[in-house]
């Protein structure tokens, strides 16, 4: 029996079809786009692994990836929890765990939906913020970007008050965080493939781009604190793709940016080297997926309750 792997993927043109065709090399295995129209609610299990890198700007596709993961598909990233994370709480669980972060405080959002009555609805909300407590703790230099937010979206560096406060006011809607801005010696972005796999590649945030080198790039000790960072964050968020970032400063890295599950891997972006390498990984990681007929191993409520025999199932009390 064939088993099949579906991608879902939106403008990107070198990964799709480098994996497809790496995955299509092992015999039994097929992997092909996924097409998707009207949707019954009793679905089956057509692909034994699907990899997800477009849900969170298609909703319709994120509705459709958690109805395949109750149908027992595998999906990368798991879809329920993709849908609940966030930017602020990474930066939570990082200090959780003993990976170094800048400091940052979550901020509310400057505006509100029309149904928003300021004085009446947000009796919950400390008004006006304490301003010199926040920027005491977090300093200037310092990184104003949305506490859910990614490609670079609404992120803003501010070196004093007045920017700040400007920076702020044109927020809008978006809860904001503002992060102490470190002045990194090295910057380092990690491409990361089934939680053990882990690529560090050297970064130019202000350009924007990755650089190659012939060799290691880094010492032997700070790469160490990078690898051992990206593994654990993936362990703890349970992402099978990922990209970790890292601002170096005096041998520590700190985790900059690490909720990205679905990372760049276009050839012109991350380098001929780098996505042969990708491309293999994610297509062997797969193919691993599906032959061990793994599962979601999330501790959600609708799976505890599938995985009872009827008679186990928790009955209502009549009286």
């Amino acid at each position: 029996m064939t088993e099949k792997i579906g991608l879902i993927v939106g403008m990107e043109n070198t990964f799709p079809q480098a994996f497809i065709a790496k995955v299509n090399e092992t015999p039994g295995y097929h992997a092909d786009l996924i097409k998707v129209g009207g949707i019954k609610e009793s679905f089956h299990r057509d692909y034994a692994v699907i990899v997800d890198r477009l849900s969170h700007e298609v909703p319709f596709y994120r509705f459709f990836l958690k109805v395949a993961a109750l149908a027992g598909t595998y999906v990368i990233n798991d879809p329920f929890w993709w849908s609940s994370d966030d930017k602020f709480f990474g930066f939570s669980l990082a200090s959780k765990i003993g990976v170094a972060v800048p400091r940052t405080v979550m901020l509310p959002q400057k505006s509100y939906i029309k149904g928003i009555n300021k004085d009446k609805s947000l009796r919950n909300l400390v008004f006006p913020l304490d301003w010199a407590a926040i920027t005491d703790y977090v300093g200037f230099p310092a990184i104003l970007k949305p506490a859910d937010g990614g490609g670079w979206r609404g992120v803003t560096r501010v070196n004093d008050m007045a920017e700040l406060m400007a920076a702020y006011d044109a927020s809008g809607e978006d809860p904001m965080t503002l992060q102490q801005f470190i002045e990194f010696d090295e910057y380092v972005r990690c491409i990361c493939i089934g939680k053990e796999f882990i690529l560090p590649i050297e970064y130019d945030p202000k350009r924007r781009c990755y650089i190659e080198h012939d060799g290691p790039f880094l010492p032997k000790s700070l790469e160490a604190k990078i690898l051992d960072g990206a593994h654990a964050l993936n362990h703890a968020l349970g992402y099978d793709m990922n990209s970790v970032e890292f601002a170096c400063k005096e041998g520590v890295p700190y985790a900059i940016d690490f909720t990205n599950p679905a990372p760049d891997f276009d050839v012109h972006s991350i380098l001929p080297k780098h996505f042969h390498m990708v491309v293999d990984e994610m297509a062997k990681h797969v193919i691993t997926c599906a032959k061990e007929g793994r599962g979601h191993d999330g501790d959600y409520a609708y799976r505890r309750y599938l995985e009872q025999a009827p008679h186990e199932r928790p009955k209502r009390a009549y009286r």
